[in-house]
């Protein structure tokens, strides 16, 4: 099973992956490396991937060449946060958005790409001609201010109604 690793801190210029690849040449053709770049530019992003063959070589690789000097910068080298169907999953979920009357509806739909704009049709549903769908909140389902925060927010409140009675 290969592991990604994350390789940080590169310097913001043109690099050419080979020159990436030639730090990592004594590990052997079992490491691959994915130089990050900028689409208008063709400048790195100052991030990359290395691709390696298991775990216990990834924290070799990571003891081995984490601080190690690259066209004069230390780079970083950790393992990279793995991609999971169910983070991916969750973008494409729509989340009901307040309407100023109360009531939620989904946000679109980014499951399909860009929707046409002569299309009526909802994506959900079954078939249900020009039926819009809302959906009701309950007091457990509304936004909630974080408690950290929720007594300066009460003075904000307080402070605002004493403005517009004024």
């Amino acid at each position: 099973m290969s592991v990604r690793l994350y390789i940080g801190n590169l310097p913001k210029e043109e690099i050419d992956r080979q020159e990436l690849q030639a730090i990592f040449a004594e590990e052997g053709d079992a490491v691959t490396t994915k130089l990050i770049k900028d689409r208008k530019t063709g400048k790195c992003r100052g991030f990359g991937f290395l691709t390696v063959n298991n775990d216990e070589q990834a924290d070799q690789i990571i003891e081995k060449y984490n601080g190690h000097s690259f066209k004069d910068t230390a780079i970083k080298l950790e393992k990279a946060l793995p991609r999971t169907k169910a983070d991916e999953s969750e973008e494409q979920i729509p989340k009901p958005t307040l309407n100023p009357g109360g009531s939620a509806t989904p946000s679109p739909n980014k499951e399909g790409g860009r929707r046409e704009k002569a299309s009526k049709k909802p994506r959900r549903g079954g078939g249900g001609g020009g039926r819009s769908e809302t959906v009701t909140t309950s007091d457990s389902d509304a936004i909630r201010p974080d408690p950290r925060w929720a007594s300066e927010l009460e003075k904000l409140k307080q402070m605002l109604a004493a403005q517009t009675t004024n």
